[in-house]
Formats: structure tokens, C-alpha cells, sequence
């Protein structure tokens, strides 16, 4: 063991969307805290190679299709092409680039110190930092020593690898996706979920042929049919071949491109593309630290056990984001980092999952938050939904985005909103307003008595909230 034990209050180990958050709210209140984090940028996987950069390559899709074509404006543009070097240059340099030194900026600011390294877990009180990178052995002596008062996990999760389709230069995952030097002639995802999805309709925009392989009836599942169905016309639209169902089997790397081997029904396909992207879920990183060598109980899948305030089975040793179980988003990191910060202080604070949106930037985009109308049925909860159309909406239909709508489930007897969808635009900035009505017990009422502006794309929520009290408007 290293002669020279350093002791610290509260360390964090990643600096993800839930380790920097933690950093940040545990300085605020008055935490002595240090940050390790292996890579060389801070900012976790959704800043750096996940959910920042995807959506600016969705951004610059869309830019590209409506260079091509606005003629519904009475535009006529010439024929726009694309230099996808200054695509990926701007995306990394003024998108992400821009981000992290955000996120160094305020660590700084707060007076978070920031340690590169691996850590290694000898014990419930104790670890050690070792130089990132390849080692050819470790030496028990090496690194250095900590010794915590208290521990916050945020280690995050990686992209899953399944059998015949070991990654390499053909076969890729989500971050690869994201780096591609070239826009892909041909381009096969394995995975119809989230990830997949969405990218699927940015590489679509960008002039790719896109064929998505999903093992299920539809893609997106965790959504309501009724909303995937306008996002799977529209990707059909894009030139996107969508096949569920499939199960795959197996890639052969031919240097200049890949084969994909699929089964549906029994009967295997054989399919090439440029590259093929992997995108069947992420496996939460709880291996390869040491965490056995603490008292800190996982589940069977690898997921850290948690209480309401992400206290692990160790008192001191708390664990957020995507090694908990739960959706793995960034906003519910962000959540668990300021409760487990807090708890750490002694404040009386405790996770509720309730009011945490789903969102899928989809064409149109996709939200969720709360109980749909399925789950409210299940739980034996009487409901009234409403449904308003976006096509009855004037901002949408002056932005020529009026496909969609703004469901809403409320209870009964109350009116009490349990639940909303919305596919349509702006759909990821629409759905707050729904967390807010949730998380604050608002009824139906509430929302139909709050005045919208107009012409704006946050008027369907009211006109919803209109049919759910019986008054409905312009429908």
C-alpha cells in the first residue's frame, strides 16, 4: 500500500451529467470535493460522444433537407450538398468542445479538484488513482492513495457488444456512429430504440440509405404506438427500410464494407452497408473498479442497490445515474446528483421518478412523462384522455410541422393530470410544462385556466386540458 495516504471528504467518481452535478451541488453546500474522472474531458458520455453531438448531427440533417428543398415556401434553392469534415469539425469544435470547457469552467469555479486517473476500489473507506490507459500489470503499491469520508459512484455506462458483432472499424457502436469520417452510402443499425432511431433520421437526412434492424414488433417501444406510428412514416418517407422482427445474427468485415446476416421468421437474409451500428442497449459500468471489494450489494443485471436517496448498501457510498436502477437518461442523473449531494449534507431529500420526461428527437420528436393510458389502466386508476392534434394548431401549421399531438390523461374524479404524450414539434421543450403540472399534483383545470400565448406550440396542452374539463375550443 502507498506510504502516503491522502484523506478527502466527499470524492466522485466520473464526471458525467450525474458526477459533475454531484461535484457542483456538494461544493455548494460546503463539501470539500474531488472529482476522478479517466478520460481527458469531463462531461461523461452524453456531452462528449452521446446525447449532445447526436442531436447536432440531427440539427445539421435537417438544415441539409431543408437547403434541398423549402419550395413548400415558394423557395427555390439550387442543389445543396454537404462537406461532412466541417460537419464533424463544427460539431466537435463549437458544439462539444464548447460544452466540456463549460463544465471545467464551473468545477473550477466551485473549487472542485479534479484528479485524472482510474480508480480502484481496495475497500469501503479507501481507493487508489492509477495513471489512465493500458498497463501491462498492476501494482497493489501503485497510485495514490485515498482515503474518503464519503463516496459518490457515477461511472456511467457503455454501449453493449453482442455475439457476431465484435466492434471494429465496420462494426460500430453509438460513439463510432457519431465519428463517422464520411456520410455512409449504405448504413445498417442494429437496434430500433432511442439511440438508433434518431440517428437513423439523421443519417437519412444527411444522404444515407438507412436500414434499421429491430428484434421487436416496432421500434421505439417505450413509447405509445399511436406516436411511433407518425415517426415510423416519416423515417419510411426518409428512405429509411425499417425490418422488426429481425434477429441478427452475424457481420463479416470485407475491408471495404460489411455483410449482416439477419433472421426473421427462421429465414436468414444476408444484407451490405458501408458500416453497421450496434445499438441494443448499454451495460452499466460496475465492473473493473474494485466495487466487489466493498460491502456495496448489485443486482444480477450489475445495477448498484439504492435507496430514495441513492445511499448504496454502505452508508457513506452513494450511486446515481446509469449504474441505478431506472431509465439511464441524463436528466435523471442530473436528479439523483443534487439529491445524493444533498443527503450527504444531511438535508432531507429523496428521488421520485414521477415527474422524469422520455424524449426521443425523432421527426417529429417524441415525449412522455407520468403514467400513460395504459399504465393507469393497469394500476386500476379510472382516467379520462384527450387528445388535441397539432393540426388544429396555428404555430404548427405556419411552420408546415403539423403532424402529431398533445394526449393527456387525468384522473376521473379529480381531474388530476397523471400523465402526458406529445409527438410533434418541439415536443422535448413542450413536455416540461407536463413535469411541472405533474410533480406539483395540478389538475386538468389548472392547465385549461393558464393562459398560453399565441400563436405558439404550447397551446394544445391548454386546448387538451379544455376537452379534459368539457369545454373544448378549436376542435
Amino acid at each position: 500500500m502507498a506510504e502516503n495516504v491522502i484523506e478527502k471528504d466527499t470524492v466522485i467518481i466520473g464526471s458525467g451529467p450525474g458526477g459533475y452535478v454531484a461535484a457542483i451541488r456538494a461544493s455548494e453546500l460546503g463539501q470539500d470535493v474531488t472529482v476522478i474522472e479517466k478520460s481527458d474531458t469531463v462531461g461523461g458520455v452524453c456531452l462528449n460522444v452521446g446525447c449532445v453531438p447526436s442531436k447536432a448531427l440531427i440539427t445539421a440533417g435537417h438544415r441539409l433537407q431543408q437547403a434541398k428543398d423549402s419550395s413548400t415556401y415558394g423557395i427555390t434553392t439550387s442543389d445543396a450538398t454537404i462537406d461532412f469534415t466541417k460537419t464533424q469539425a463544427w460539431k466537435d469544435e463549437k458544439v462539444v468542445a464548447r460544452m466540456t470547457n463549460g463544465v471545467q469552467m464551473l468545477l473550477k469555479k466551485h473549487h472542485v479538484e479534479l484528479i485524472n486517473g482510474e480508480a480502484y476500489l481496495d475497500s469501503d473507506t479507501q481507493l487508489r488513482v492509477m495513471p489512465s490507459g493500458p498497463r501491462q500489470f498492476m501494482d497493489n503499491g501503485g497510485g495514490q492513495t485515498i482515503k474518503f469520508k464519503n463516496l459518490i459512484l457515477a461511472t456511467g455506462s457503455r454501449p453493449i457488444e453482442i455475439r457476431g458483432f465484435k466492434f471494429d472499424d465496420r462494426v460500430i457502436d453509438s460513439t463510432g456512429g457519431l465519428n463517422l469520417k464520411e456520410v455512409p452510402k449504405e448504413f445498417i443499425i442494429i437496434g430500433g430504440g432511442y439511440v438508433g432511431t434518431e440517428l437513423a433520421g439523421a443519417y437519412a437526412d444527411l444522404g444515407a440509405h438507412v436500414t434499421i434492424l429491430e428484434g421487436s414488433p416496432n421500434i421505439i417501444p417505450n413509447f405509445e404506438k399511436d406516436m411511433v406510428s407518425i415517426v415510423k412514416k416519416n423515417l419510411e418517407k426518409k428512405g429509411v427500410t425499417i425490418i422488426t422482427n429481425a434477429m441478427a445474427k452475424k457481420s463479416e468485415n470485407k475491408g471495404d464494407h460489411v455483410d449482416v446476416t439477419y433472421e426473421v421468421d427462421g429465414t436468414p437474409t444476408t444484407i451490405s452497408a458501408d458500416y453497421c451500428m450496434v445499438t441494443v442497449g448499454r451495460r452499466p459500468n460496475t465492473d473493473n473498479f474494485g466495487l466487489e471489494m466493498t460491502n456495496v450489494k448489485t443486482t444480477d443485471r450489475g445495477l448498484v442497490e439504492v435507496d430514495e436517496q441513492g445511499k448504496t448498501s454502505v452508508d457513506h457510498i452513494y450511486a446515481i445515474g446509469d449504474i441505478t436502477p431506472g431509465p439511464a437518461l441524463a436528466h435523471k442523473a442530473f436528479f439523483e446528483a443534487k439529491t445524493a449531494a444533498g443527503a450527504i449534507s444531511g438535508k432531507n431529500t429523496a428521488n421520485d421518478y414521477i415527474g422524469v420526461p422520455a424524449v426521443c428527437f425523432t421527426d417529429p420528436e417524441l415525449a412522455s412523462v407520468g403514467l400513460t393510458e395504459k399504465d393507469a389502466k393497469d394500476k386500476g386508476i379510472d382516467v379520462k384522455v384527450a387528445k388535441f392534434p397539432f393540426a388544429g394548431n396555428a404555430r404548427a401549421v405556419s411552420l408546415d410541422a403539423a403532424e402529431g399531438f398533445v394526449k393527456l390523461i387525468a384522473q376521473k374524479d379529480t381531474g388530476t393530470l397523471l400523465g402526458g404524450q406529445i409527438v410533434g414539434p418541439g415536443a422535448s421543450d413542450l413536455i416540461s410544462e407536463l413535469s411541472v403540472a405533474i410533480n406539483c399534483q395540478l389538475n386538468a383545470e389548472d392547465i385549461a385556466l393558464t393562459i398560453h400565448p399565441h400563436p405558439t406550440l404550447g397551446e394544445p396542452i391548454q386546448e387538451a386540458a379544455d376537452i379534459l374539463i368539457g369545454y373544448p375550443t378549436h376542435i
